[in-house]
């Protein structure tokens, strides 16, 4: 799985011109689903995203995590996070998961966060989503369970 996560002051998700998820303070988490994942790597990176020290405390010191502050999520999926762009100028995206592992896996990860406590919005799987959002910091995070 393939996140990327950037800390916002807000953010938020629209589809056909209705807002379907909204946060506050928290995570916007781009999140990509591979050929190779499974349950286990949803879990795993939720708990990283969840633990990771990058939020300010009162020392202005990246010493807490999301759930240390309350932080909130904004998960969107985002498949082209799998662009393969090695060979000419057509991005390939053949190392993404097929549509119906992939939403579940999503949904997946979202649930393990909202498990721990958070709150949790999604965008809408496969839909054409406008995503917009005010990065603090700015503060953006690569995470690729194949690296890790």
């Amino acid at each position: 799985m393939r996140a990327l996560l950037q800390r916002v002051l807000e953010a938020s998700v629209t589809v056909e011109r209705d807002v379907i998820g909204r946060i506050g303070k928290g995570w916007l988490v781009l999140l990509g689903v591979g050929n190779d994942d499974d349950e286990g790597l949803a879990a795993a990176l939720a708990e990283k995203c969840a633990l990771l020290r990058c939020f300010e405390d009162a020392q202005g010191k990246t010493n807490l995590s999301a759930e240390d502050t309350g932080a909130e999520f904004l998960v969107v999926s985002q498949f082209t996070l799998y662009a393969d762009t090695s060979r000419g100028r057509r991005p390939g995206f053949s190392g993404a998961a097929p549509p119906g592992i992939a939403s579940q896996l999503v949904d997946s990860f979202a649930e393990h966060l909202r498990r721990r406590g958070f709150r949790v919005e999604t965008g809408l799987f496969g839909a054409h989503m406008q995503v917009s959002l005010v990065n603090d910091g700015p503060f953006t995070i690569w995470l690729d369970t194949s690296a890790s």
